[in-house]
């Protein structure tokens, strides 16, 4: 297990925010999850839990405890718990694929495809970690991790016991989870079980990884060609925070009713849109931001993307202030133009 004192979490956040934590622990294995319970849970001081800090952003030094999973591994079974109906009707054996809460998310992508199972590929090249993916129900391209994961196991931290906890009882939604809600700080994740198939059955209506396919003669595409399509159009349009200090989206897509989006599109007949259900639509928020005129621009050593307005960088020796008043800034923008309320996806701490 790794404990230290009074540590820099720069490398644990992909802003690049130099702030400091009182003490950072690093369990590896379940006995030391159990550990690091009952050290959080006799504590008199504040924790966080983080992943690889790619939804992160600290504005301060933490004068508290930082956790973070160094669980790794992964292993494949064969299961007869649940099947996934095919096109034709069919039932496919669903493999499970339970991994490690440490594991680079998109590590295991890569993994899964290799070993011929499938279902993860649209969500390549997503950062941050497989426990992460439980917390946040990570999502791109027309899927999120709710329509894999089968169970997320971890450590109760006020008891220190092993719970196992099935995809329902998650309550998961639009970037939305119990462990963001009520189930907040509660739990340490050690490992998260996926269901993949072994049939690869693309998705591939969501936006442009169909033309893209065809741009390159590609008409019956295999998993490794989606993925590397998909990783293709994010390298393109996000900028690697090893380079410039980011958090990916930095903004939720806000979710309006079919009455509120009716009335903009009278608006803004250009306004691009997604059907959520028969009462709601969904509105890229970057698309906002972009009509309001900051993809592109600065406030201080914080700006906008200029390639993707959703995206908020660090260019330079930004603190995390700065990049909060950003925020605030192209908030009120949006409220102003739209009349709609546009919502962190990143934890500000």
């Amino acid at each position: 297990m790794k404990d230290f004192r009074n540590y820099s979490l720069k490398e644990h956040n992909t802003f690049g925010i130099d702030a400091k934590c009182r003490r950072f622990i690093e369990f590896e294995d379940d006995d030391e999850a159990v550990e690091v319970a009952k050290i959080l849970r006799e504590s008199a001081t504040p924790y966080i839990i983080i992943g690889g800090g790619s939804n992160l952003l600290l504005t301060k030094d933490f004068d508290g405890i930082v956790v973070r999973s160094g669980i790794k591994g992964y292993c494949f079974e064969e299961s007869g718990d649940r099947s996934q109906e095919s096109g034709d009707g069919s039932q496919e054996t669903v493999v499970r694929m339970t991994c490690g809460s440490g594991e680079a998310w998109d590590d295991m992508v890569a993994t899964s495809i290799k070993a011929g199972y499938y279902g993860m590929e649209n969500l390549s090249l997503i950062p941050g970690d497989v426990g992460a993916s439980a917390v946040q129900n990570i999502g791109a391209y027309g899927m999120e991790a709710s329509d894999l994961i089968l169970c997320v196991w971890m450590i109760e931290i006020p008891t220190g016991k092993p719970w196992m906890i099935g995809n329902e009882e998650c309550e998961y939604g639009y970037r939305q989870s119990r462990f963001k809600q009520d189930w907040k700080n509660r739990f340490l994740i050690t490992r998260v079980t996926y269901g993949l198939a072994r049939t690869f059955r693309p998705r591939l209506g969501y936006g442009n990884v169909r033309a893209e396919l065809e741009r390159k003669g590609i008409t019956e595409p295999t998993a490794q060609q989606v993925r590397d399509i998909i990783i293709d159009i994010r390298n393109a349009k996000l900028p690697d925070p090893k380079v410039m200090g980011n958090a990916g989206s930095f903004f939720m897509n806000p979710i309006v009713t079919r009455q509120k989006y009716e009335k903009l599109a009278a608006q803004h007949p250009d306004m691009p849109h997604y059907k959520v259900d028969s009462r709601h639509e969904k509105i890229p928020a970057g698309w906002m931001i972009e009509q309001c005129g900051w993809k592109g621009k600065s406030l201080g050593r914080a700006g906008v993307h200029d390639k993707q307005a959703l995206v908020l960088v660090n260019r330079g020796g930004a603190t995390g202030s700065e990049i909060v008043a950003l925020c605030d800034a192209i908030r009120q923008d949006v409220k102003t133009k739209f009349d709609i309320d546009i919502h962190p996806e990143v934890n500000i701490v």
